[in-house]
């Protein structure tokens, strides 16, 4: 067996499988971020997110923007957790013949992006590498009583996401997207939300983790897939780099959320389906009205 034939998230589990922690992880490997033991009202959480040169970005990219989103792929993460970003660390691997303007370039967006989240850079690592290659780990707090995690999804919620989807790389929002960190915090301060993640390797293939770790189903409506512009139903469907968030309420919030959400937020949320038995698995009703089973799918790296 190879990558290609076991992928990402098979790789994934396989890794996990044997690790043991000890009391102090609340949540381990499967979320957006770690979830460890910390003080008596609040969790630290901790993410990180690596970026590639050809994967995740390229070269003749602007490097603020590069740095820009080496930071707020993570701060999306502790968002989706209902957390606060507080601290970060920068490892960065890079090719010889990058110019020091350059370099100067990538961290002038990192440091934008930490002081507009109010993240304080901390430290790092620099590595000379093939490919430009930047790691960014966080930390963040949240209260105990915010914490969002993909596992509490329930039985007859409405599924929300914000914003639009697909079509994010080629218009280049993949670069230089607004982590929704305000919003998830409107969102857990205002609203019972019972399961939240972000959007970042395409909506079924997220959706799917969420399905998983709380063991339901989902039905979604084709029709109200909210997508950007020229986007496609399958790039809102598997094409990621969206980092949205995508979250459930009860039917009863989900109304206080349609009116009330966006008027606070300035950015819409729409409820594109709901949450059913887990036998169904992932049906989406197309725009003729037909039942279709998706199987659900994004980017993976050994695909």
């Amino acid at each position: 067996m190879n990558l290609k034939q076991i992928g990402e998230f098979g790789l994934i589990n396989r890794i996990a499988k044997d690790i043991k922690t000890d009391k102090s992880i609340i949540v381990g490997v499967g979320d957006d971020a770690a979830v460890l033991e910390y003080s008596r009202k609040e969790y630290l959480l901790l993410t990180c997110d690596m970026l590639v040169e050809d994967v995740h970005f390229l070269r003749k990219a602007n490097p603020a923007d590069i740095g820009w989103k080496a930071v707020c792929c993570s701060v999306s993460d502790i968002a989706a957790m209902g957390g606060e970003p507080k601290w970060l660390v920068v490892s960065i691997g890079l090719p010889k013949n990058l110019t020091v303007k350059y370099i100067d370039g990538i961290y002038s967006g990192i440091k934008k992006a930490a002081s507009k989240f109010n993240v304080n850079i901390v430290g790092g690592d620099t590595v000379s590498a093939a490919k430009l290659t930047i790691d960014v780990a966080m930390i963040g707090i949240v209260r105990k009583q915010d914490i969002k995690l993909r596992s509490g999804a329930r039985l007859g919620d409405a599924i929300f996401v914000t914003g639009a989807l697909g079509n994010a790389v080629k218009s280049g929002r993949h670069l230089r997207f607004i982590p929704r960190l305000k919003e998830a915090e409107i969102l857990v301060n205002n609203f019972k939300v019972h399961s939240m993640m972000d959007i970042s390797d395409g909506l079924s293939g997220d959706l799917r983790h969420i399905l998983e770790m709380s063991k339901v189903g989902a039905i979604i409506y084709e029709k109200y897939l909210p997508k950007a512009k020229g986007a496609t139903t399958e790039s809102a469907l598997a094409e990621g780099e969206d980092f949205e968030l995508l979250f459930t309420a009860s039917k009863k919030e989900a109304r206080r959320i349609i009116e009330n959400f966006q008027r606070m937020s300035n950015t819409k949320a729409t409820c594109i389906g709901e949450i059913i038995k887990p036998g169904f698995g992932l049906i989406m009703i197309d725009k003729n009205k037909r039942p279709v089973q998706i199987k659900p799918k994004g980017y993976d790296h050994f695909a």
